[in-house]
């Protein structure tokens, strides 16, 4: 099945769906540090700005994959929506769809998309998709249940011709421990004692995550619930240490020093997550070409998709829709 990648990123949907057996026959990103890297590990060049985009122009495709962007729906924006102009790009999906009809079409974004306007936001979408024709389901999926150590919530949309896609085939794995993805040795970034606090009786959460310890950061802690200083109230980013036995966080992509400290048991240290870690616990390989800027790079793989959970829903519609 042929498929093209819209707000492709750096490619964490073409992985997914060429290792499903699926040809990439178009690509679309407008930021240039993310078409940097798309090509040196494609060796394609994405087209620009999808808004001078001409579907008629694209090459015959049976599924379309979109992470489409997420800001103006994220807690960590300003939640405008549609009122923000990347919000209205979901539009342009829909001129495309429009013209070309592909079999499939998958969207991800952030689960708050699900909440934003009362829910006015996604029920748009689900309108917009219905009205070209397409039967659409949707589901929150879980990274930790796709064979990741991470935590990581997102919305997918899924709209089919025919039959609809059901996410009831997607069984769950057992989720790993970090400590299974991370590296023995390299030059990693070790805390002194002096500059975080381990707590009495660490509780595994039902996410998944252990949290063990806080960094000991000068924040503003005037009227706050005891237990709770740790959380940093300027940028809504945890100050939290959670332990290599349990999954990490979701892995933000406002977090450009990448500053997700690890706690390792049987040396009793606390270290910074590599940015190898970081690409390996988004599911993308060992071989993958990143970004030169190292900023840039956990910029770009904190705003990219997990590689397995696209890869499992790229299975299913090779098996379901690939003769239809």
């Amino acid at each position: 099945m042929r498929f093209i990648d819209l707000f492709a990123g750096i490619g964490g949907f073409r992985l997914a769906f060429e290792e499903a057996g699926f040809q990439c026959v178009f690509s679309c990103e407008i930021n240039k540090h993310c078409r940097e890297v798309y090509s040196n590990n494609f060796n394609e060049i994405p087209f620009g700005d999808i808004q001078e985009l001409k579907p008629e122009e694209i090459a015959d495709f049976d599924v379309l994959v979109a992470g489409f962007p997420c800001q103006p729906f994220s807690i960590c924006g300003k939640k405008r929506g549609f009122e923000d102009t990347r919000g209205t790009l979901f539009f342009e999906i829909c001129r495309i769809i429009e013209v070309k009809q592909p079999k499939v079409i998958v969207l991800e974004n952030v689960k708050h998309l699900i909440h934003h306007d009362g829910g006015n936001t996604l029920k748009v979408i689900l309108e917009s998709l219905r009205d070209l024709g397409y039967n659409v389901n949707y589901k929150i999926l879980n990274a930790k249940n796709f064979g990741l150590p991470q935590h990581r919530e997102r919305i997918f949309i899924i709209g089919t011709k025919g039959k609809e896609f059901s996410f009831d085939n997607l069984k769950p794995k057992v989720t790993p421990k970090l400590r299974d993805f991370i590296d023995k040795s390299d030059d990693f970034e070790f805390l002194d004692k002096s500059e975080y606090t381990l707590i009495d009786s660490p509780r595994r959460q039902d996410s998944g995550l252990l949290f063990v310890g806080y960094r000991n950061k000068g924040i503003w802690k005037t009227g706050i619930r005891p237990n709770t200083e740790h959380l940093s109230r300027v940028h809504r980013q945890p100050n939290r240490i959670y332990s290599i036995d349990g999954t990490h966080p979701t892995l933000p992509s406002q977090e450009t020093s990448g500053r997700f400290f690890i706690y390792i048991p049987e040396q009793d240290q606390v270290r910074k997550l590599s940015l190898k870690e970081c690409y390996r616990i988004m599911g993308f390989p060992e071989t993958f070409k990143v970004h030169s800027n190292v900023s840039e790079s956990y910029k770009q793989i904190g705003n990219s998709i997990c590689v397995p959970v696209a890869k499992a829903i790229a299975k299913e519609i090779t098996i379901n829709f690939a003769k239809t």
